[in-house]
């Protein structure tokens, strides 16, 4: 029995392809296996090829897959792209209504099966794909029975006689294909899982949970790729909350609409992707200049431009830390799991308010869009502050006579008392421009410097769980790896195959990207040999950041991938084992 197998479908973008890897890792999850998926897919609607690849283990696992033991298809094109990565053992399942034939120099065994002809006979072609889950089904053996919870859920609207119609479906492609194996039967089956249930989801609704549990009651958004996910999540979620989502003209009104909502209270945000995030940088300097909290998702895909919006990528980097105009104090973070994910954005919320500054969450493609298992959450970890966001109940000091509240005081811990519009004795300017503590215009030199000052004392004090993601075994190491975002998964995996072969290996991955924790890596990396700085760009933005903090760039070498695919285990393990 395997421990672990990979298991990816193809075809062309909108005959299913997605609804079909979404009801296999569904009920494998139930089962109380361990999963994790990568989507190929195309920017268009419908149309170009597209796969979805789905890695299933008894332990957990955060990193595609370095080969393939099964692969549906539901045409020739899916198999001459994707069938180098079947291993010897591997099994190619294709529709007999394209004629398919073994790409050359392929692995496996191909095996022709008539999903469409069965599905037409039960009634429409489009059950082709429950036709395929049923030939899987075959090979793990696994009893098609277990999937009928999912179908019910899925089809369950529409019907009684459209679910029975799709788990026969499902039934007679575990047959058909048991007639095909003969003795191979069964032949990648599993071992058995523990049971447990866990969620089964994307990083983008990690995110939306977040969101709404830190109290958010407002996103303006425009939809873009890859974020749109969160968006969607919140459409259906917040209005039961007393929230909204409002979808503006583009993403400045958006970035603007979150600034005038967190102004009058609400806690409220944006997303989007790198070409929005250029749109919103005049916007984000303005939450930085008036000290309003703004919380803004940037799900990093391929660029520059349109790029490949539909590709993985992380080179936004140095543009969310320098990307403003003028200097103001900035806060991001860059969680690396769904879990991360989740609990980071509540943490960016309140960074948000307690120091009135911007704060950007740094996703990328694969962490946003991959889906995984993830353990329970545990919400008695939630807090909610508000930082020095005076209450409506509460009474200000009043003022003298035709004098202002002092909105932006200058404090030691840079960060002033804020009110909330129509608080009595909290009149206050709000202005773009620089202004003096009651925020009246001023280009005074000495007030300039004074609130420059204060705004950029706000970043000295910044206190965040865990700014780095530690797994250092060894005082002294050859290679300490360091990521952030979705490379943890596959510089974890690495180290476990570097250790089995010997090499002394540690692991730092950078949650908070600024301000830099430079104190609690340089420790790391002096007891290192070499370090290897994984990333997905061309030109290391992550290494010079750290080269521009830390220092010791003697030490550094690049691991960057920038062609809009994930890094394998085995890629990474290879150019580690060629440093020697």
């Amino acid at each position: 029995m395997k421990e672990q197998l990979s298991w990816k479908v193809g075809g062309q973008q909108g005959e299913g392809i997605e609804s079909t890897g979404e009801i296999f890792a569904i009920a494998l999850n139930r089962l109380g296996y361990y999963l994790y998926g990568y989507r190929h897919f195309s920017s268009r609607i419908k149309g170009g090829h597209t796969n979805n690849k789905i890695r299933v283990s008894v332990r957990e696992t955060r990193a595609v897959a370095d080969d393939l033991d099964i692969l549906i298809a539901f045409d020739q094109e899916t198999l001459d792209v994707n069938a180098h990565e079947l291993n010897e053992q591997g099994v190619m399942i294709a529709d007999a209504k394209f004629n398919p034939e073994q790409p050359e120099n392929s692995k496996g065994v191909l095996y022709s099966v008539p999903f469409t002809e069965i599905a037409q006979e039960l009634g429409t072609s489009l059950m082709k794909n429950m036709v395929a889950i049923g030939a899987t089904c075959a090979v793990l053996n696994l009893d098609p029975s277990q999937f009928r919870d999912v179908v019910e859920e899925i089809f369950g609207r529409k019907g009684e006689a459209v679910v029975d119609k799709n788990m026969e479906a499902i039934q007679q492609g575990y047959s058909k294909m048991l007639e095909l194996l003969g003795d191979y039967a069964g032949s990648q089956q599993l071992a058995p899982a523990d049971g447990k249930q866990r969620m089964f989801m994307i990083g983008n609704d990690a995110i939306a949970m977040g969101a709404l549990a830190a109290g958010v009651r407002l996103m303006a958004a425009y939809p873009i790729t890859p974020a749109s996910e969160i968006m969607e999540y919140l459409i259906k979620k917040l209005p039961k909350f007393g929230g909204t989502v409002i979808q503006t003209e583009d993403e400045i009104a958006a970035a603007t609409m979150a600034i005038g909502s967190n102004y009058a209270g609400v806690r409220s945000f944006t997303a989007s992707a790198g070409p929005g995030l250029s749109l919103m940088m005049e916007a984000i300097g303005l939450s930085g200049m008036t000290e309003q909290p703004l919380v803004v998702v940037d799900t990093q895909r391929g660029g520059p431009s349109t790029g490949l919006p539909t590709k993985q990528e992380q080179s936004d980097l140095m543009a969310m830390i320098y990307g403003t105009h003028g200097e103001i104090p900035k806060i991001v973070l860059a969680p690396s799991t769904v879990e991360e994910a989740f609990f980071d954005t509540i943490q960016a919320f309140n960074l948000a308010d307690q120091y009135q500054c911007p704060v950007i969450i740094l996703s990328d493609l694969q962490l946003s869009l991959g889906k995984q298992t993830v353990e329970p959450l545990d919400y008695n970890k939630i807090t909610i502050n508000r930082g020095k966001l005076a209450s409506y109940n509460e009474e200000l000091p009043e003022l003298e006579a035709k004098e202002y509240f002092k909105r932006y005081q200058v404090t030691e811990d840079g960060v002033s008392p804020r009110v909330v519009p129509g608080m009595k004795h909290g009149i206050h300017h709000v202005t773009g421009v620089e202004h003096d503590e009651t925020g009246k215009p001023s280009e005074s030199t000495s007030n300039r410097q004074a609130q420059m000052d204060k705004r950029m004392r706000k970043t000295n004090s910044i206190q965040f769980d865990r700014p780095l993601h530690v797994n250092a075994i060894h005082e002294e190491a050859d290679i300490l790896f360091v990521g952030f975002n979705s490379t943890r998964g596959v510089i974890e995996e690495t180290m476990e195959r570097l250790t089995k072969e010997g090499l002394k290996v540690n692991h730092a991955h950078v949650r908070l990207l600024h301000p830099f924790p430079k104190e609690e890596l340089a420790p790391l990396m002096t007891a290192s040999k070499q370090v290897v700085v994984v990333e997905h760009n061309a030109t290391g933005q992550l290494a010079s950041l750290i080269k521009m903090n830390v220092g010791q760039a003697d030490k550094i070498t690049n691991y960057l991938r920038y062609d809009g695919n994930p890094i394998l285990p085995h890629e990474l393990q290879a150019f580690s084992k060629e440093l020697g």
